[in-house]
Order: C-alpha cells, then sequence, then structure tokens
C-alpha cells in the first residue's frame, strides 16, 4: 500500500534550523520520493518503508533535541503526482 505523509518538525529552541536540516537531510538519503515546501516535507512511498524511516529519523531526532513537536499527516494514496487542476 503506498502513502503521503506531511511532516513538519518544530525544535522548541532558538536554534531551530540544525535539527530540521539533519531531518531532512536523513530522510532525502532514504532514497523514498521527498519533496519539501518552506512549511513541511513530504514523504511518499511504501507505507512500511515510509513509516520505518519516520519512525527512526524522528527517534533521532527526539534524542538529539530536548523540546521537540513533530506534526504528522498521512493520507492512503501515493500523491506524489498531484498537479491542481484550478
Amino acid at each position: 500500500m503506498e502513502i503521503s505523509v506531511e511532516l513538519t518538525l518544530t525544535p522548541l529552541q532558538d536554534n531551530f534550523e540544525p535539527p530540521i536540516v539533519a531531518y531532512i537531510k536523513a530522510l532525502r538519503a532514504s532514497g523514498c520520493t521527498i519533496k519539501e515546501s518552506p512549511l513541511s516535507t513530504q514523504v511518499y512511498g511504501e507505507f512500511d518503508t515510509v513509516m520505518t524511516l519516520i519512525t527512526n529519523t524522528t527517534k533521532k531526532a527526539f534524542e538529539q533535541s530536548e523540546y521537540i513537536i513533530l506534526n504528522m499527516k498521512i493520507v492512503k494514496t501515493n500523491r506524489s503526482n498531484y498537479e491542481p487542476s484550478f
């Protein structure tokens, strides 16, 4: 089963950029389809592959930051080819 996941990592600290950059770089290295915007990162692929990637990457980010939030939306389909029709 293919899924689409939107992630927003929010470190609650003054120097918030390094944890976000490290998180995105780890996602990029996975081989999954990744799209980025200024507000979130989208990951597309097979359910088990994507969820394992997110679990491992998030655990590492949480271990490296004292206060951090991850917002996640999951859609049961691969929407990586979506283009607006309007």
